[in-house]
């Protein structure tokens, strides 16, 4: 498998609305939208720096992906996600060399990509998460 890019940095915060104006004041980022997936029990913002961008996540409870990882580790790096052209296929090439999936096939993500996370043990403690748009 192979990323094309970093598609995205996912930040883990507590007042999603505070850690947005916080990127727009500091650094000059521009929202490019909002969505919340109930599913997953997370809202985010993502927001665009140039050519970069950041997913800033806030849980929507405490048992949640990111309400255990607030719990947890506190606000922060949350995940990096790769940009790739064929995940199903990426995903089965990756289970083929023994990686620890979160995810063994695609399923919705935030803003209307197709995504599947491998486990931090297979990636040197980031979790990460692949992606594709459309």
């Amino acid at each position: 498998m192979r990323a094309k890019r970093i598609h995205h940095l996912g930040v883990a915060v507590d007042d999603l609305d505070e850690a947005v104006d916080s990127y727009q004041r500091l650094f000059g980022a521009e929202v490019e939208g909002r969505d919340t997936l109930e599913s997953q029990g997370v809202e985010a913002v993502a927001v665009r720096l140039g050519e970069s961008r950041v997913e800033l996540l806030a849980s929507l409870g405490e048992d949640t992906p990111v309400g255990r990882f607030l719990a947890k580790r506190g606000p922060g790096m949350h995940h990096v996600a790769y940009a790739v052209e064929d995940l199903p296929g990426g995903l089965a090439d990756l289970a083929g060399q023994g990686v620890h999936l979160i995810d063994d096939v695609p399923r919705r993500g935030l803003f209307g990509m197709q995504v599947a996370f491998v486990h931090p043990e297979s990636v040197h403690g980031v979790l990460a998460e692949l992606v594709t748009v459309g």
